[in-house]
């Protein structure tokens, strides 16, 4: 018998999704993995009607997005204001890059040591000191709904992973297309990495696992306790069997079949199990990324983009820290959170530079907005959406410049104004993708074009 364990989760399209072998397919009843499946097959079909036009086919690129929900502060990591009275610089320094006249914080030095190999965009703003629409405005490109409103955990529009994911697919054949480590739960209103009304199947391979436990394992890949492959190809001819009788009473039955046969080419398929692996990464690389849950998250992003995932969400601790509301003040939570952090990204671009990997990778590390400029009764920084910073790396984009300048308090945005579709625009045009000419029918049926008014960042791109 095969049991079922742990907890249903639900995504944000309403489908539950339970462990693909313990309560999914293998079953007699649910079928709940076929119903996987059968979006994935709906997906694919769907997709095939996208404009193809608008995407490079010879592009073989690739996106890490590292996900700092709550809002890392600007001053804290790299739009430091080291001249400012204390209450706007803040409890930390700032630090000289290898980029002359560019500093970061001295919270982030080894990112510091590799500022040529690293961009930061100054100069983002929306204006929304709220989590929810801020979240959904960085990671779609488009306003989001309000905390305090009823709607407020629709999705409006597809995120940038599963946009991806409907118009270039997997790099490689037999992996996902958009996966999530370690997890997409906890921050702050963390609601919008899904793909709306592109349908669940392009919503993200989620992890559900932290890859630093000893007893990592990827939740959709693991067979129940007792069960192995050869019981499961002896299920399989049952199952076989079972159709056949099912198909002749039911005709609408009649692709179940290969609807399973997919499913348990996915769970056999070693590439995949392989890619997941992350034991079979050399101790002292693993060691260099750090042993906690987000340096571990980061080093399985690059086996996973390495191995033919396109896009890859590394979602991190939250970054609320204002120091009301049982929330951290600046100073302990950049401590926390900052070293293993710059680190661990820092590792990440050197190995992708080191593994041939870095022109065709792009490493976006951002949150929802940055924090106000100046400090408030609780040592701690609020919400500020009126200017924050964006890291961009690698993606074969011009590297070691800042592009646009915030005020000497990092209030305002004293040059450069950008948009969150203009970040947006500049990851799809890494991946090949002519975002402002496409277009994705919503739930009504209405056009809704993936990039409105966004435009690639020029310094970044050069002339497009």
């Amino acid at each position: 018998m095969f049991r079922v364990t742990g907890k249903s989760s639900i995504d944000c399209e309403g489908i539950t999704r339970r462990n693909f072998v313990e309560a999914g397919v293998l079953g007699f009843g649910g079928l709940t993995l076929s119903d996987f499946i059968a979006a994935k097959a709906r997906a694919a079909s769907n997709s095939a009607s996208y404009p193809r036009s608008v995407v490079n086919p010879e592009s073989d690129t690739n996106v890490i997005l590292i996900w700092m929900s709550g809002g890392p502060g600007h001053h804290e990591t790299w739009d430091p204001k080291p001249d400012a009275v204390s209450q706007f610089r803040g409890p930390f320094g700032a630090i000289s890059t290898n980029v002359p006249g560019t500093q970061f914080s001295e919270m982030i030095p080894e990112q510091a040591k590799i500022a040529d190999r690293i961009s930061v965009i100054r100069s983002v703003r929306h204006k929304s000191g709220d989590h929810t629409k801020g979240n959904h405005w960085m990671l779609t490109g488009f306003e989001g709904p309000d905390f305090n409103k009823p709607d407020f955990r629709v999705q409006r529009r597809p995120s940038l992973g599963s946009a991806t994911s409907a118009l270039v697919g997997p790099r490689k054949s037999g992996m996902p297309a958009y996966a999530a480590a370690p997890h997409l739960r906890g921050g702050t209103d963390n609601f919008f990495h899904y793909a709306a009304y592109l349908g669940g199947g392009h919503n993200p391979f989620n992890t559900n696992s932290d890859p630093n436990s000893a007893k990592f394992q990827v939740r959709d890949l693991a067979l129940a306790g007792g069960v192995t492959f050869d019981r499961l190809e002896d299920r399989r001819a049952l199952l076989k069997t079972v159709d056949h009788d099912r198909r002749r009473i039911d005709g609408g039955m009649s692709d179940m079949s290969d609807q399973q046969q997919a499913a348990f080419s996915l769970l056999t398929s070693k590439t995949v199990r392989e890619a997941f692996d992350i034991s079979k990464e050399p101790a002292a690389l693993r060691d260099k990324y750090g042993r906690h849950e987000f340096g571990q998250s980061a080093l399985l992003a690059r086996r996973l983009v390495e191995r033919g995932v396109t896009f890859v969400t590394v979602n991190t601790q939250p970054w609320d820290h204002h120091g009301t509301a049982n929330r951290l003040p600046t100073e302990k939570g950049a401590k926390l959170l900052l070293p293993p952090t710059d680190r661990a990204i820092a590792v990440l671009i050197q190995d992708l530079i080191d593994r041939g990997l870095y022109e065709k990778t792009l490493v976006v590390a951002m949150g929802e907005f940055g924090r106000t400029p100046k400090m408030n009764a609780a040592a701690g920084r609020d919400h500020w959406g009126y200017t924050f910073s964006v890291l961009m790396a690698g993606g074969n984009l011009r590297m070691g410049q800042t592009v646009g300048m915030s005020d000497e308090r990092g209030a305002h945005v004293l040059d450069r104004p950008l948009d969150p579709q203009d970040v947006a625009a500049t990851v799809y045009h890494h991946l090949g993708i002519d975002a402002r000419q496409v277009s994705f029918p919503d739930r009504a049926g209405r056009p809704l074009y993936l990039v409105e008014k966004g435009e690639p960042i020029r310094e970044l791109v050069g002339d497009v």
